[in-house]
């Protein structure tokens, strides 16, 4: 006995599937999901140590540009603000006491990387003999952990959950 027409096996063979089903997209977005929750943390681990990286290497950069000031301008010693060591407002830099175009503006500006740069110079001799410089995260636990410290002799310290001092241990 032969059949005439499609058998139920052969129905559901020849239906042709147009899309994905609900169930499979939802799959795949919890997928993703979780891929997201495990690389996400670790991105905003290495952005912000990146920035602690910056930090440090920008501290040293103001060192010793401060040693390079001191030196050319003896009879000042150590600059009264940061931005002295930057290049001011003339173009091309011009040299002077005020501008000394030893780093860049943005670095003299007391801001980069996620952290704010405050540096205060001793000024309880003339000529200054001494400064403090410091980094702090702008938003600490987002774009830095660390907090760091240095003075004239440019030993780097760090505290990861004040201002550093010259009582913290050294990097």
């Amino acid at each position: 006995m032969i059949r005439k027409g499609p058998t139920f096996l052969g129905i559901y063979m020849r239906k042709k599937q147009l899309g994905f089903s609900l169930i499979e997209l939802l799959i795949v977005v919890a997928i993703i999901l979780i891929i997201a929750a495990i690389a996400i943390p670790n991105y905003l681990n290495a952005r912000m140590a990146a920035n602690e990286s910056s930090a440090v290497q920008s501290m040293r950069t103001i060192q010793s540009a401060l040693t390079a000031y001191s030196s050319t301008y003896a009879g000042i010693g150590f600059p009264a603000q940061l931005v002295h060591l930057g290049p001011g407002a003339a173009s091309p830099c011009v040299s002077s006491t005020t501008q000394a175009c030893l780093i860049d503006s943005v670095l003299a500006s007391g801001i980069k990387a996620g952290y704010v740069l405050t540096y205060v110079q001793d000024a309880s001799s003339a000529p200054s003999v001494g400064y403090t410089l410091n980094a702090d995260p702008s938003l600490r636990g987002s774009s830095g952990h660390r907090s760091f410290y240095s003075d004239q002799p440019g030993v780097i310290r760090f505290n990861t959950t004040a201002v550093a001092s010259i009582t913290d241990p050294t990097i």
